[in-house]
Order: C-alpha cells, then sequence, then structure tokens
C-alpha cells in the first residue's frame, strides 16, 4: 500500500498512527527457497543488504511477505510492514509485532498517540519527518490508497539532523 500525502496533520477516530520512516520501500520474501529483498521497482536488493536477509531467514514462520521501509537509523533511532493481505491493519500489525519482538534489524514502524493531532506534536517533539495515519479496518491493497495519509514535515532535511550516510547530502 502506498499512503496519499496531505498537506496538513488530522484526526479520524479508530485510525493508527505511525511514524514516517525516511528509507527505501521494499519487499522481504521468506519461502521455501530462502529470503530475498526486492525494491518497489523489482530490484533485487538481497546482495545489497545481507545481514536483513539473514534476520529475515531466521524468523520462525516457513513463508512470509513483508513490506515495509529499508532504513538506517542515527544513533537516536530517528530514520535516515504489511502482510497477511486482506485482513484489517490492525490485525496485520498485532501480529507482526509479536513476530518481530526482539528483532534488532526488522523493526514495526512506531506506534504515535491514538489522536492524530497529539501523534502530530509527538512527531515535532522527536525530530522524526512525518506521520502516516492509517484505517485500522482497512484491508491491504496493493496501490495508492485514501486509508493511509501521510503528512511531512516541512524542510525535514534542512540543517543538521544528525548523522547521516556517506554520500548523502
Amino acid at each position: 500500500m502506498a499512503a496519499t500525502q496531505v498537506t496538513r496533520p488530522f484526526h479520524h477516530p479508530g485510525w493508527i498512527y505511525e511514524e514516517k520512516v525516511d528509507g527505501w520501500r521494499g519487499l522481504a520474501y521468506k519461502d521455501a527457497a530462502g529470503a530475498r529483498l526486492v525494491s518497489r521497482n523489482a530490484r533485487d536488493l538481497t546482495r545489497r543488504f545481507p545481514e536483513l536477509v539473514a534476520a529475515v531467514a531466521a524468523l520462525e514462520v516457513p513463508t512470509l511477505l513483508l513490506d515495509g521501509e529499508i532504513a538506517v537509523f542515527d544513533r537516536r533511532l530517528l530514520s535516515r510492514l504489511e502482510w497477511l493481505r486482506g485482513r484489517p491493519l490492525r490485525v496485520r500489525r498485532n501480529v507482526l509485532e509479536a513476530l518481530l519482538d526482539g528483532q534488532r534489524l526488522i523493526l514495526p514502524a512506531r506506534r504515535l498517540a491514538d489522536d492524530g493531532l497529539e501523534a502530530w506534536s509527538q512527531v515535532l517533539e522527536r525530530g522524526y519527518e512525518g506521520l502516516v495515519g492509517k484505517d485500522a479496518a482497512s484491508p491491504y491493497r496493493e496501490g495508492r490508497t485514501l486509508s493511509w495519509l501521510k503528512v511531512k514535515q516541512p524542510r525535514y532535511r534542512e540543517g543538521e539532523r544528525g548523522w547521516e550516510p556517506k554520500g548523502k547530502s
């Protein structure tokens, strides 16, 4: 799924609010053939992120598809997953959190306050890139949707934001 960008913070009762992570969108697959990572544009990323592929392979399920962001985090854990197609987000999220409990390299997006405007305050306070609001009852559907909405901080990358990967400005 892909969130639709809106210009102002919002609140919809019953939605889930998460940190918007600044990274590369990708899919992690695990099946009898092994684990692999693929970009949104179908580029194989398996060799580029061997530790992440090993972490996916070590998950205690025989088959798996994770849709999420491949991100680098700084020392303050600021950024520098959906599966079970067809089930509501609240179910998919709970299963994902249980599956990833204790993982070091595969993390679910951080939950924010249940109120969208309070969640936006947390984004500003913590220095996150933005937030994504998701209808908790929404099934997983491919493509852009109005069931997921994102808001970014204006001028997020301007100024010193802590650690930056080499070659990125």
